[in-house]
């Protein structure tokens, strides 16, 4: 009986031949449809997906209200842009962000492509209303790949490698990642220093980071830190912008991470689940800051594409309708249970498990000379159907970013093909 080729082998030899180098893939597998928190690549196997896309796809993959949603719109038009003339859905999503943004003040929206597109826009207003040039980030940060975003990232490899010289007026203070030693108070005062020796807050437009850090390894910050921080701008007239790029949209058990410190930023960066794959981000903030810079200067070609919008509108009636906050807190306190389970089995090996709602993750402890412990399960676990993805400075971090619609069953069994990942690997 002949033997069906591999379809993922030929497109392996193709990808490396077509595609740059430059583009790095987690798993060698190609997919051909996905459905909730499933995956099917191009050989017919099937995956849970604990990935989501890299925390975009919270409604789940192919949703049926947004398929519908952005089918209606693809009958009417795809593309006006929206600075040549307005539509509606661009204007309605707008005012469902500014009524979901956490905190008192009028809040005004602008919709982008990309996150990246959203931290940097962020920072061009808040230089506008400030009237000043410098802007603070934390190490192990992420916000983004072009120039401006690329250099307030606090993380060098794989993403800065040679690109620079990068933007100027950049300033990267230490992120409490207390596993790491690095307390509240020892980067708070490490904060001071930076205003003490390399910028005068004076100087400083905007603080910008992200609650808990994505990239960086899943790293919370301390609530008592973000206070800190909302003192600090505000005592000095800085501009404090969120990048709730990855931890939004019900990730944490709240619509939005900063809703937990009873806060208010000043500016919110959003992206990735807001429109279930589209491409679609926005700055949310409050009017009087978004309304800093004169009309023309903020917009894109395809900033609020239509389709995107008519998507974003279906995945907030989406998380009305079945309540994906709770079910984040839900589906995170089985995350992380069973991670520490996991970290008593293997004390010596994971040393921490950290995160907050649906958004956990285990740091491994690498001896030396052996190939990373998280690369090995990642492996095993793909073996095994079950998509992982790492994150931290070394890469020796396991983060799970599930599709908040998965079924209790799935997400039974996808922590037990974990468990035995780390069994294969550690024992």
């Amino acid at each position: 009986m002949a033997i069906a080729a591999s379809r993922t082998a030929a497109l392996l030899e193709q990808r490396s031949a077509e595609v740059t180098r430059g583009v790095g893939n987690a798993h060698p597998i190609f997919v051909d449809r996905g459905s909730g928190a499933k995956l099917w690549d191009t050989d017919g196997k099937e995956y849970l997906d604990f990935v989501g896309g890299i925390g975009v796809l919270n409604v789940g993959h192919a949703n049926a209200r947004v398929i519908e949603a952005v089918r209606a719109q693809l009958d009417r038009f795809t593309h006006v842009c929206f600075q040549v003339a307005m539509y509606e859905p661009y204007v309605e999503l707008a005012r469902r962000l500014n009524q979901l943004a956490p905190g008192p003040s009028r809040k005004k929206t602008l919709l982008l492509s990309s996150g990246a597109e959203a931290t940097e826009n962020a920072v061009k207003i808040a230089r506008e209303h400030t009237g000043r040039p410098a802007v603070i980030a934390f190490q192990h940060g992420y916000h983004g790949r072009t120039l401006l975003a690329l250099s307030m990232t606090g993380k060098n490899e794989p993403y800065k490698q040679h690109f620079g010289p990068f933007c100027s007026e950049i300033y990267h203070a230490p992120f409490p990642y207390e596993y790491q030693g690095w307390t509240t108070q020892r980067s708070l005062a490490a904060l001071q220093d930076v205003f003490e020796s390399d910028v005068a807050p004076d100087r400083v437009a905007a603080i910008i980071i992200e609650p808990i850090l994505g990239e960086g390894g899943f790293v919370p910050a301390p609530i008592e830190f973000l206070k800190a921080l909302r003192e600090i701008a505000t005592r000095h007239g800085i501009v404090l912008i969120c990048d709730e790029i990855q931890t939004g949209f019900g990730r944490t058990g709240a619509m939005f991470d900063i809703e937990h410190t009873d806060i208010e930023a000043d500016l919110l960066c959003i992206a990735k689940s807001v429109a279930a794959g589209l491409p679609l981000a926005a700055v949310v903030g409050k009017a009087e800051i978004m309304d800093a810079p004169g009309p023309g200067g903020l917009g894109g070609t395809y900033a609020g594409n239509p389709l995107a919008c008519a998507a974003a509108l279906a995945v907030l009636d989406v998380f009305e309708e079945q309540q994906l906050v709770a079910r984040s807190k839900a589906i995170g306190a089985a995350i992380e249970g069973a991670m520490r389970d996991l970290q008593r089995r293997y004390p010596q090996r994971i040393g921490d498990v950290r995160g907050r709602g649906a958004m956990f993750a285990m740091e491994f402890v690498d001896k030396p000379g052996e190939e990373p412990v998280s690369k090995r399960i990642i492996a095993q676990a793909r073996e095994r159907g079950l998509l992982l993805l790492s994150a931290g400075a070394k890469g020796c971090v396991i983060r799970v970013l599930v599709p908040l619609v998965i079924s209790d069953e799935d997400l039974a069994e996808g922590l037990k093909r974990l468990a035995a990942s780390c069994d294969a690997v550690l024992k």
